[in-house]
């Protein structure tokens, strides 16, 4: 099964880089190259434990839905989240916050199994795995842009 490893330091409170990271209408933001809209579910503001969304996104050309809900929350240090339903076989991303250098240290465990056998293990060395890490760096980068700036105001209402 493949894996995303990521770490993004962020210079803000880990409770602000926490919910910036479980906030649906972040994820909208970070996301906009590929038309995610929440269709079900929860459709904004801060997703927490046993909560599910089902987002509908065009990738590679392709409108899809993906369902994911959150399995395991440890505010603020912690939570996963698993795709209940969607293009892959399975997925479980796993969000690691901790304290560093007066600010953050982001962790991100991206785990995934491909459909289509051995036709998706070959889609994953070829583009798959590369596709998702960008679009990790990407979130992540606005999670950052966010939380180090005033803009995570108009995501969080405190």
């Amino acid at each position: 099964m493949p894996r995303i490893e990521l770490q993004t330091e962020i210079k803000a409170d880990i409770n602000i880089v926490f919910d910036l990271s479980r906030s649906i209408d972040l994820h909208k933001i970070s996301t906009e190259q590929t038309n995610e809209e929440a269709i079900a579910g929860k459709t904004s503001g801060l997703i927490g434990m046993n909560e599910s969304v089902t987002w509908r996104a065009k990738h590679f050309g392709i409108y899809q839905k993906l369902t994911s809900k959150i399995t395991e929350f440890d505010r603020p240090n912690y939570f996963a989240d698993e795709m209940v339903k969607g293009a892959f076989a399975e997925f479980k991303h796993e969000h690691h916050f901790a304290k560093s250098n007066g600010g953050t240290l982001m962790t991100d465990f991206f785990d995934y199994k491909s459909p289509f056998g051995i036709l998706g293990k070959l889609a994953d060395k070829l583009f798959l795995k590369k596709y998702m890490t960008e679009l990790l760096i990407e979130r992540n980068r606005i999670v950052k842009e966010f939380a180090e700036s005033e803009k995570w105001k108009e995501i969080i209402n405190e």
